[in-house]
């Protein structure tokens, strides 16, 4: 092999946090990455694209940002990717190196494993390779999942010496779940630890460069799925051996600039000799200076299984700003996977019985329309400094900067799940998708400001589908019972006659928040019931459960029915909705549909 071009390991630890001796974490038992990081380069700051597994996947496997190609951006889809968009083990194949992958995809997108790689298995090593061949070999290591912390075994770590975050109550169950969680840590990095020395034994750990990270941020509550940095911070450590080390900073270096995971696939490809197609955004990191003061990584999120909403935010080396495009909505919807950890029901059960103080009580109430945390003064993110003069210069700098972002990627996440104009090429179509448009509308739902109705209903009548369906999403999320009699008239309206479903639903639902109207309630009734796309039964059911107990009482047998049904995230949301309407849900209720996880994995097993 030539010494030009290194082999590659890359370690990725699924759903975990930079927990690690080296990030300075007391309670960690990681000798190995902590061995790794001082001959290599750790990046403090490093970011996925998003705070969950499958969109985060989607950017490692792409290098594009999953809310660029609709509708990977949601948890969980099926992305269906132009010829022309390569793939960077595809690149790397066809640059002479041997590429496999062991063994976890979730791609969220319809890339064949078996296509893109020599080998995608669980058996898959460089050690098969041809002679002589370079080598990309990814080990994924899937007992981090959160899953890990939905069972609690013996603790490695005492429970009493967890630092809970504020915004997190203090009972056995969060002390329990952080607890566990280290064991599967240290674990992980002796899985790390085999693989170095399988290296060894090779003869190839001075020929190869070894990257570590995880494809998000951690598994406790308010971390997966929401876009803090406690679900988007991730461990990054580079370390290349001294043949390769000129292209890094020395080693032992700790970089403060802020980076993102979708850099990573770049990255591989400038280290194998190649040049990075124009759709991965990222640059490489393959270098030897970083800017902290320049240096931005972005981050998503849309609908999380059951749930929609919709999340951007950008972090630099001090803070993170967060535009919340759906502010009427709680933090803490309900979502069965989430909610088999026993942190998650805890806190609900604590919320429920009035002991939280007003920090940890937030995350079970609606949203600002704009966070901005000073992350070196507030690491758990609990003081929301948006519109605080001291920090003005900052917060207009990164929404000046994420405002770019959604506009240089075409961001998807604006449309509808399933709309016509979704997909990279699609959405990019001249006319197709008014994004510009679209965005100063939506960005004026979070104010929930009355003297906006005039420009919300005005959206109303659009030609576009998309504009119509934010302008009722801003009259939707204004405060209960400040609409004019005009407002909700030009509503009733489009939640009867509109000719796009996703329109008709944020119409009714503003109609039902704003009146009390049971008409609305039957109109998304209507739209959950079989017939219908399951995006439009998805959203029309959540926007049910929204308008409360009451209302969707009268439309019990359809919810009845729902939770029947095979689809796994309407039966999930319907199970939830139907113990809501029935009196019978408590925070440690399981609303999942255990029996047939089961059934799909021994399914995809055999």
């Amino acid at each position: 092999m030539s010494s030009s071009r290194p082999n590659i390991l890359w370690t990725v630890s699924e759903d975990c946090p930079p927990r690690f001796g080296c990030y300075g974490d007391p309670l960690a038992t990681t000798p190995h990455l902590d061995a790794l990081a001082e001959r290599g380069t750790l990046f403090t700051n490093a970011h996925s694209a998003a705070p969950v597994c499958a969109p985060s996947r989607f950017a490692l496997l792409t290098g594009v940002p999953p809310e660029s190609h609709g509708p990977a951006h949601h948890m969980r889809a099926d992305a269906r990717l132009p010829q022309w968009i390569r793939t960077y083990p595809e690149l790397l194949r066809e640059l002479g190196y041997y590429c496999t992958n062991n063994a976890k995809t979730d791609y969220n997108c319809d890339a064949d494993p078996q296509a893109v790689w020599n080998d995608s298995s669980g058996s898959a090593h460089w050690r098969n390779r041809p002679d002589g061949a370079p080598f990309l070999a990814v080990f994924n290591y899937d007992p981090t999942h959160e899953s890990a912390v939905f069972r609690h075994e013996e603790f490695t770590v005492d429970p009493a010496g967890i630092r809970l975050p504020a915004y997190l109550p203090d009972t056995p169950e969060i002390r329990g779940d952080f607890a566990h969680y280290y064991s599967h840590i240290a674990a992980m990095d002796a899985f790390v630890g085999r693989l170095l020395a399988e290296l060894a034994e090779d003869g190839e750990l001075d020929n190869t460069v070894v990257i570590h990270t995880s494809d998000h941020g951690g598994v406790n509550p308010r971390s997966k799925r929401w876009c803090y940095d406690e679900g988007l911070h991730v461990p990054l450590i580079v370390a290349a051996p001294e043949r390769h080390a000129h292209r890094f900073p020395a080693p032992g270096t700790r970089v403060d600039a802020a980076v993102s995971t979708l850099r990573i696939p770049p990255t591989l490809v400038d280290l194998a000799g190649g040049t990075a197609p124009a759709h991965m955004r990222g640059e490489s990191l393959a270098r030897t200076s970083f800017d902290p003061a320049g240096e931005l990584a972005f981050s998503m999120r849309n609908r999380m299984d059951e749930r929609p909403d919709m999340i951007r935010t950008v972090r630099d080396a001090r803070y993170r700003y967060i535009r919340n495009y759906a502010p009427h909505r709680p933090y803490g919807t309900h979502q069965a996977f989430a909610w088999l950890a026993a942190g998650y029901r805890s806190w609900e059960a604590e919320h429920l019985a009035g002991r939280l103080d007003d920090v940890q009580d937030a995350f079970w109430h609606e949203k600002p329309g704009v966070e901005l945390y000073d992350c070196a003064a507030d690491p758990d993110q609990v003081r929301n400094l948006a519109g605080d003069p001291a920090h003005a210069e900052a917060e207009r700098r990164l929404d000046d900067a994420l405002r770019a972002h959604v506009l240089a990627v075409h961001d998807n996440g604006f449309l509808p799940e399933g709309s016509p104009v979704e997909g990279y090429d699609a959405s990019r179509a001249d006319g197709a998708y008014p994004l510009a448009r679209v965005l100063d509308i939506a960005d004026a739902v979070g104010r929930r400001d009355p003297a906006l109705i005039p420009r919300f209903t005005t959206a109303l009548t659009d030609q576009d589908a998309s504009v119509r369906r934010w302008g009722a999403v801003g009259l939707l999320a204004l405060p209960a019972g400040a609409l004019t009699a005009e407002a909700v008239a030009v509503l009733r309206t489009t939640a009867g006659d509109d000719p796009d479903p996703h329109v008709r639903i944020a119409s009714a639902e503003a109609v039902g928040k704003h009146t009390d109207d049971a008409a609305a309630a039957a109109l998304l009734a209507g739209l959950a019931a079989p017939g219908h796309p399951e995006g439009v039964r998805l959203e029309a059911l959540d926007a049910l459960t929204a308008l409360g107990p009451t209302a969707a009482a009268p439309h019990r047998g359809v919810v009845a029915a729902a939770a029947e049904e095979p689809f796994e995230y309407l039966g999930n949301a319907a199970r939830y909705l139907l113990l809501r309407i029935d009196g019978k849900y408590t925070p440690r209720t399981v609303v999942f549909d255990l029996e047939g996880l089961m059934a799909r994995a021994a399914a995809r097993r055999a």
